[in-house]
This record gives structure tokens, sequence and C-alpha cells, in this order.
């Protein structure tokens, strides 16, 4: 059973792809297919990133996709009217760059949240390797529907409560992937960038956490969270959740 506690001040020490600890997640993923020693020849380590600083910017380019290997990030995209919103969230194991692939341009910036390493694959070497496997592609196209489903998921016709809910809950899930406990972790986004994400208003947010830790449903400590009433959660966010 996963316990260990989520710290994003915990860092991986690996050197090569064969020491990574997220390479069972890069291959199931389908990203890449391939022997260790092969992924360090196509494969450029990036990193270290600081927090604040850009992976892409908002209108750059598609050239590369990358495999977060430590850290997390936000998607932001800014809108005619100079508006900034939160697009998502993305935490190790997790492929940035696919919402590019249509338009040969990149949608949305990406920020650092705390120190990032990444794993970088050229897109060209990717789209050949497709040819060579053709399930490659399809799970592409999964990986950029579990992103669209994320956000459609927490947005719409929810309440406040539900769209928290869902989304501690699914972050809780999403660490229990990677190996950490599900009930016990360290938000790196900020109370402003999960009230974009979920489209309220920050004092909405902070007015939640306040309550949902009064009704003993969790317990904060600054960043630091815990699901002290798991079921609770799931009931309060089982709409939001199955959209």
């Amino acid at each position: 059973m996963a316990s260990r506690y989520y710290n994003p001040e915990q860092r991986s020490s690996a050197a090569s792809c064969a020491s990574c600890p997220y390479l069972s997640v890069c291959v199931s993923e389908g990203v890449l297919d391939s022997d260790p020693d092969e992924l360090d020849v196509l494969v450029e380590h990036v990193g270290p990133i600081h927090a604040g600083q850009h992976i892409v910017r908002q209108g750059d380019a598609f050239d590369s996709i990358a495999l977060v290997r430590v850290g997390t990030l936000k998607s932001v995209c800014v809108d005619r009217e100079g508006r900034e919103q939160t697009q998502s969230f993305h935490m190790p194991g997790d492929v940035l760059g696919l919402a590019a692939i249509s338009e040969g341009v990149h949608p949305c910036s990406v920020i650092a949240l705390d120190t990032v390493m990444l794993c970088r694959f050229s897109f060209p070497r990717v789209s050949e390797a497709a040819l060579r496997m053709p399930a490659l592609q399809n799970k592409l196209f999964r990986l950029m529907s579990r992103d669209i489903g994320r956000t459609t998921g927490l947005t719409g016709n929810r309440t406040a409560d539900e769209r928290l809910a869902a989304f501690l809950l699914g972050m809780a899930d999403r660490f229990e992937r990677l190996g950490y406990s599900r009930d016990h972790w360290q938000l790196t986004m900020s109370r402003m960038d999960i009230a974009s994400y979920l489209r309220l208003a920050p004092e909405t947010v902070s007015r939640l956490f306040r309550r949902f830790q009064e009704e003993g449903l969790l317990a904060v400590e600054g960043r630091e969270v815990e699901l002290v009433e798991r079921d609770r959660l799931e009931a309060m966010a089982s709409s939001a959740m199955a959209a």
C-alpha cells in the first residue's frame, strides 16, 4: 500500500532513464516503448527549472513533447481581453505538449510551480516511432482525452463544494498512482491557482478550505493537506467526478 508522504522538496537523483523512478510510468503512458539504454540517446534531460520559470510560452512553435520527471507545473492561457486562466496542473509522469499537436503552436504557457526536471522528446522522432508502433498514436490520443476530461469534469454545472472535493480527490488519485500516500500530501499550487482552475473566486476557495477543515473533512496546515473523511468527500464529489 502506498504510504509515502509527497513533499515537493523530495527530489530524484536519477541520472539516467534506467535509474529513473518514473520509467514504468513513461513506458506505460505510451510515450516510449524502448530499452532504457536506448532512451538515454533519444531523451533530452532538461532542468533544473525553477519556480516561476516558463517551459513554453503561449504561441510558441511546437516541436517536442516532454514527460515531467520531477516537480509540478501549471498551464495558463490568456484570452483576448488579457484574462489569465489556469487550465491544468502537471505532475511527475504527466506529458506536456499534447495540446499543441493540432495547431502546431502551444495554446497555453507552462510554468514551473517548484523545481522541475523534464525528459524532452523531439515530436518528429515520436511520430516516426508511431509508424513503427501503431499503438503509440492511440495512447497519445488517450492522454489528450484524459487531460480534457480533467478540466471539463471539474467545471460546468457543478457547485463550488463539488468542484473542490473532486479536485482534492483527483489529486489524491494522482499521488497514489505515483506511489505516494493518497491521503496526505503537500500542494505546490496556490489557492489562487486552484481557484482559477476551478473557475471560482479565490475567496471562495479559501472559505471552502476553512469549512472543509471545520467539518472534519480535511486537516490543513499551510499547503499540507490530509484527507480525513474521504468517504464524505467522495459523496460530495460524485456528480462532478461522473462527468
